[in-house]
């Protein structure tokens, strides 16, 4: 394992929370690989290319106005000097507003990096929520 890599995988990742938060389609997608091999949770099975994941992107947004929470916890990076493996909890949904009910849930993700002319990109992002194999519901109310 390579902890330069790792520290590299890291930066890229915590300057891409901030992008999401503010809502920057071009932020977002800036690490996507052009070739990109997106697994999201809601809407398609898979997403090829940057273009069709970036307009998923645009798409999530138009759907959940206004301020977000997106928080990352238990981020893990595996990083080898070329290729990298990032898992993590991330906990998004609208901010809980006074005496109000907390709408968040528990995503799982996990990311592949490759170092691409020297910089690392995501070649592969996978969203993902548990569910209940009885019911077919999604299990949101799921914590850490």
């Amino acid at each position: 394992m390579s902890s330069v890599a790792e520290n590299e995988v890291r930066q890229l990742i915590e300057r891409w929370i901030p992008a999401v938060r503010a809502r920057d389609i071009p932020a977002i997608t800036a690490p996507y690989a052009d070739d990109i091999l997106a697994f999201d949770a809601i809407k398609e099975l898979q997403f090829k290319g940057k273009a069709a994941y970036q307009a998923h992107w645009q798409a999530c947004m138009e759907l959940c106005p206004g301020e977000m929470i997106f928080e990352m916890e238990q981020l893990q990076i595996h990083a080898t000097p070329d290729l990298a493996l990032a898992h993590w909890l991330n906990r998004c949904g609208p901010p809980i507003e006074e005496g109000g009910e907390d709408k968040s849930c528990y995503m799982r993700v996990t990311a592949g990096y490759k170092r691409i002319d020297g910089q690392w990109k995501v070649i592969h992002e996978h969203w993902s929520a548990p569910f209940d194999m009885e019911t077919g519901a999604a299990l949101f109310s799921l914590k850490p």
